[in-house]
């Protein structure tokens, strides 16, 4: 299960987010599919959940959407944005 791991104020802009963790004093873009997954994780959610909603969404491959996944929820927890439990 991942999580969010900080509270960030959020802006919409189109189909991405703009973000700014106010404690750590920095900003981060998420494009739409970034987005995406950051909006599935207003509460907990599986790999396989976060996966499934990206493959109803985009035309992507299983493996591209799996691999492609992994780097960005990889990417999140190193930012400290979220957490695996």
């Amino acid at each position: 299960m991942y999580e969010r791991a900080v509270q960030l104020i959020e802006a919409e802009l189109g189909d991405e987010i703009l973000t700014l963790d106010e404690e750590a004093g920095k900003c981060f873009g998420f494009n739409s599919v970034a987005a995406s997954v950051w909006r599935q994780l207003a509460r907990p959610a599986a790999f396989d959940e976060l996966r499934q909603t990206l493959l109803d969404e985009y035309e992507v491959s299983w493996e591209q959407c799996t691999a492609e996944l992994t780097e960005l929820l990889d990417e999140l927890t190193s930012q400290g944005l979220i957490r695996r439990r």
